[in-house]
C-alpha cells in the first residue's frame, strides 16, 4: 500500500495577523519532493480562511482565545487565525487512516498554534508519528522538543534528507518518477495569488535577521525555471505574485533582470509584490524600468533606521543615500510614492523614539509610504546575543515574549502614548498619499 502522508500547516496565534500572499512554501516544497515517490499526500492548511481583498490579500478569519498566562498583562485581544477547530477535526477525520504527519512552523511566538494542532491530531489519530519542522522547530529546537508534543523535531530544510526521517519510523520511500509543482497537486481549490521564491538565503548577515541561520548558503534558482513557474501559474489564472526572497535583487544582471525581461516580452498580465523588502542599493535605471513595465504594484524597501552608526552596526546593507537614489529612480519611471513603502524599525536595543521620528520625517520628505515595524529578537542572531549579554532577556526566554508587539510592550522603553501618537501620525500620512 502507498505510504499516506498528512501535511499540516498549523494555526496562527497572535494579537494581529493579515494575509499578505502567505502560503507555507517550505511545506509545499516538501510535498513537491514527495510527489516523486509512491505516496499518497493529503494537505491541510489551517490558515486557509481569509477574505479576498486587494491583489489577493485579505483578513484571516479569527476567533478570540484565552491569552497564555505570560501575556495576560498585554491589553489586546489574542486570537486564533484560520479555520475553526471543528473544520480541522473534520479534515483530519476525513484523511484517516494516515501513516505519518509532517508539520511546519513559522514564527517562534506562534507556537501555541503548533501545540493546539498537535493536540487535536493526537486526539484523533493517537500515536501516529508527528514530525515537526520549520522556523520554530529550527530556532527554538529545545523548546519545541519539550513542549510541542511532536515525535521528531527537525532542524533546517526538510527535503532530500527526509528519507532519514521516514526511516526512523520504519518507512521507506520508493521513487516512481518526477514530482509535480505544489499548485498541480490539488491542495488548494483556488489560487487567488502565488508566493514566489527565486532564491534561498542571503549573502548579508544583518544582526536582527535569521536568514543566515535558517539557510547556510545563498542559492539562486535558474531564471528559466522561475519563468516557467510564473507562466504555469498564470495559465491557472494567477495574476498576483509575491516575491518572498530575502535577497531578490542580488546579482540582478543574471537573475531577476532576465526573469522580468522575459515576463515583459511574453506580455503576461501580472502584478508583482515584494512584501519581504528589497535591497535598495541594487536598484538601478534598468531595474526600475523593468519593475514599472512588469507592474510591480507593491514595492517594499528595507531601511530599518536612518542612524548611520546603527546601520553599520547591524550589517551595513543599506544607507539613506541608497533609499534616496532608489526612490528617485522608481519615481522617475512613474511609479507613484503610494506604491513604494519603506520598512522602518522601532524598539531596537538602545534606540530612542527620536531616532524613529527622524526616520519617519526622512521618508515623508521622500514622499513614500512609511511602514513602522516593531523589532522582534530572534534566537541566534547578533542582536539576540547582545540582549542576552546585557541581561535584557535570557537565552531560553519563552518565545511568546519575542512577539514584536509583546517585546515592544515589555522592553522598548517607549512611552505608550508617544508611540501611539506616532503610529496615528504615520497612518494619517500614508492615507494622504
Amino acid at each position: 500500500m502507498k505510504l499516506h502522508i498528512l501535511l499540516v500547516n498549523p494555526w496562527i496565534y497572535d494579537f494581529s495577523a493579515y494575509n499578505l500572499w502567505v502560503r507555507p512554501l517550505g511545506l509545499l516544497r516538501v510535498a513537491e519532493y514527495l510527489s516523486a515517490f509512491d505516496t499518497r499526500l493529503t494537505f491541510i492548511d489551517c490558515t486557509d480562511a481569509f477574505s479576498n481583498r486587494r491583489f489577493g490579500t485579505g483578513k484571516f478569519r479569527a476567533e478570540t482565545v484565552e491569552k497564555p498566562g505570560i501575556l495576560k498583562c498585554v491589553p489586546r485581544l489574542y486570537r486564533r487565525y484560520g479555520i475553526s477547530i471543528d473544520e480541522f477535526r473534520k479534515k483530519v477525520e476525513d484523511a484517516r487512516p494516515f501513516d505519518i504527519v509532517l508539520m511546519t512552523s513559522v514564527m517562534g511566538y506562534w507556537y501555541p498554534g503548533v501545540l493546539k494542532t498537535i493536540e487535536v491530531l493526537r486526539d484523533i489519530a493517537g500515536d501516529v508519528p508527528v514530525v515537526l519542522g520549520g522556523i520554530y522547530a529550527t530556532l527554538y529546537h529545545e523548546h519545541a522538543s519539550q513542549h510541542s508534543g511532536a515525535d521528531f523535531i527537525y532542524r533546517g530544510s526538510l527535503r532530500e534528507s527526509i528519507a532519514f526521517v521516514f526511516s526512523t519510523f520504519g518507512f521507506r520511500l520508493k521513487r516512481k518518477g518526477t514530482g509535480n509543482p505544489y499548485y498541480r497537486l490539488g491542495f488548494y481549490e483556488t489560487h487567488p495569488y502565488a508566493p514566489l521564491l527565486t532564491s534561498e538565503g542571503c549573502p548579508f548577515r544583518c544582526t536582527y535577521c535569521a536568514s543566515g541561520i535558517l539557510t547556510d548558503a545563498f542559492m539562486k534558482r535558474k531564471p528559466e525555471e522561475v519563468l516557467g513557474e510564473i507562466t504555469d501559474l498564470h495559465s491557472l489564472g494567477v495574476r498576483d505574485f509575491a516575491f518572498y526572497d530575502d535577497a531578490l535583487l542580488v546579482d540582478s544582471g543574471d537573475h531577476i533582470k532576465p526573469i522580468l525581461r522575459d515576463v515583459h516580452a511574453l506580455g503576461l498580465n501580472v502584478r508583482f509584490h515584494t512584501p519581504n523588502g528589497l535591497h535598495a542599493r541594487f536598484i538601478d535605471e534598468e531595474l526600475a524600468h523593468l519593475m514599472k513595465e512588469t507592474h510591480f504594484s507593491t514595492i517594499r524597501l528595507s531601511l530599518e533606521t536612518t542612524c548611520e552608526r546603527r546601520q553599520e552596526a547591524t550589517g551595513g546593507k543599506v544607507h539613506k543615500r541608497d533609499i534616496e537614489r532608489a526612490v528617485s529612480l522608481l519615481k522617475g519611471h512613474n511609479i507613484p510614492g503610494r506604491n513604494i513603502g519603506v520598512y522602518l524599525m522601532y524598539g531596537l536595543p538602545d534606540q530612542g523614539i527620536s531616532e524613529v521620528k527622524d526616520g519617519v520625517m526622512f521618508l515623508k520628505i521622500l514622499g513614500v509610504r512609511v511602514h513602522l515595524t516593531e523589532f522582534s529578537p530572534i534566537r541566534g542572531t547578533g542582536l539576540w546575543d547582545e540582549l542576552v549579554r546585557g541581561g535584557v532577556i535570557g537565552d531560553y526566554i519563552d518565545p511568546l515574549c519575542t512577539n514584536n508587539a509583546v517585546y515592544s510592550y515589555f522592553y522598548s522603553g517607549y512611552g505608550r502614548e508617544e508611540l501611539d501618537e506616532l503610529r496615528l501620525d504615520v497612518k494619517k500620512y500614508n492615507a494622504s498619499l
